[in-house]
Order: C-alpha cells, then structure tokens, then sequence
C-alpha cells in the first residue's frame, strides 16, 4: 500500500502576480540544495483519516500558522515514490520568516549513535509562479499547473 500524504498550497495575489507558499525540508539530507527541494507544507496520514483534517493539521505542524479560507481540491498526484498526495488550495496569507516548525530526531552524524533534533521544515517563502517551478519538487508542480488552470492564472 503506497503512501497517503496531505498538503495545502496557499496562494496569494501581489498586485496582479500569483504567488504560492512553499516550505523547504530541514535536516543534514537537504540543507545544501534549493531548486527541486521545497514543497507545499504536508505529512502523511493514514487510510481512514480525513486527509483535509490532515493537511490542514500537517500546515500548522510545519508552519506554525493556522490556514483558514475556503479550500478548492486539486487532483491526486503520485510521486516517483509511489506516495499519494492529496492537496487542497487556499488562498491567504502568513509571514515566511515566521515560520516555527516541528522537529525530528536523527542519528547526526551517521553511525555515531548521536540523535540530533532538526526542524521539518528549516524556512518558508512565497514565490512567482515561474520561480516556484524551479523550487518545488518535480512530483509536486503539478499543483501549481492544477492551480493555474483553477484560477485562469
């Protein structure tokens, strides 16, 4: 059984450019990559849960900001992975720079038996459509084409 993972892209209009909220990963694995690194904020959840309820708990988890608004489903994408991923777009609004997100623990350095604690997501901003299309993760821009064809952006 793949996966399941729950999402929210926020999106924002400045003047009259479209801009969406992306989180990119902490921990060691990615803190020196940037293009094709950042993602909607999202987790996973498990089969029976509402995914909405999920997504929206998996967006304040990481962010540390409550999303409210009115949602639009986006279809289903899946990942190279195989994991599914739901996700619903808001539009709205937060401070990046204020991002406060969970942690995890990881044994840091390898096989040092050392458990380090890292936030899931180490920063936060909004992007230009264009722009965030280099960021996001390749599985995942297919929101923002699902995004655009919703706005007729």
């Amino acid at each position: 059984m793949p996966k399941l993972s729950a999402g929210l892209l926020l999106y924002r209009w400045r003047e009259r450019e479209l801009q969406v909220f992306l989180v990119h990963p902490g921990g060691p694995f990615w803190a020196k990559k940037d293009a094709g690194a950042w993602s909607i904020p999202k987790g996973e959840y498990e089969l029976g849960e509402d995914a909405l309820a999920a997504a929206k708990r998996e967006f304040n988890e990481e962010t540390g900001f409550e999303a409210e608004g009115e949602v639009h489903e986006l279809n289903m994408l899946r990942q190279p992975s195989g994991k599914k991923i739901r996700a619903w777009a808001v539009e709205g609004d937060c401070d990046a720079a204020a991002v406060v997100s969970n942690t995890f623990t990881l044994e840091w350095p390898p096989k040092t038996g050392k458990q380090v604690e890292f936030p899931e997501v180490d920063r936060a901003g909004w992007f230009g459509i264009e722009e965030a299309r280099q960021k996001i993760l390749k599985g995942q821009a297919g929101f923002l084409d699902q995004l655009c064809e919703l706005l007729a952006y």
